[in-house]
């Protein structure tokens, strides 16, 4: 990371650094998440201060909520797949994984109560 990388981040004094507000037209991508992830990481090993990352906009779906925690894991470690240092700004995310929690009890119910298979 360059030194005008460093005082960028300096300036702002984040807590957390965001792809985008959501509302675009395009919006987390990983080439551009990966980036900054990296200028991440480059400012904790030169500074000693953890920034959090949240990818928002466009991800819809549990599987793709699994993709960012992988991303992260590999590019930053297991110190930022906590909330303080990892977020998803992903709303339409909710309805995913309440279908699927949906799905999974009712299977879950339908197994229990299917009839005995015979010996």
């Amino acid at each position: 990371m360059s030194a005008p990388s460093h005082q960028h981040c300096r300036c702002l004094c984040s807590d957390f650094i965001k792809t985008s507000t959501g509302k675009e037209a395009v919006n987390a991508t990983y080439p551009v998440a990966i980036v900054m992830m990296r200028a991440i990481r480059d400012y904790f090993l030169y500074t000693g201060y953890k920034v959090g990352f949240k990818p928002a906009g466009g991800i819809r779906t549990a599987q793709e909520s699994l993709v960012w925690l992988n991303l992260v894991k590999e590019e930053l470690g297991n110190d930022w797949l906590c909330p303080h240092l990892f977020r998803l700004g992903a709303s339409s995310l909710l309805a995913d994984i309440e279908r699927q929690v949906r799905t999974h009890a009712c299977c879950k119910v339908l197994c229990t109560y299917s009839a005995p298979h015979p010996h």
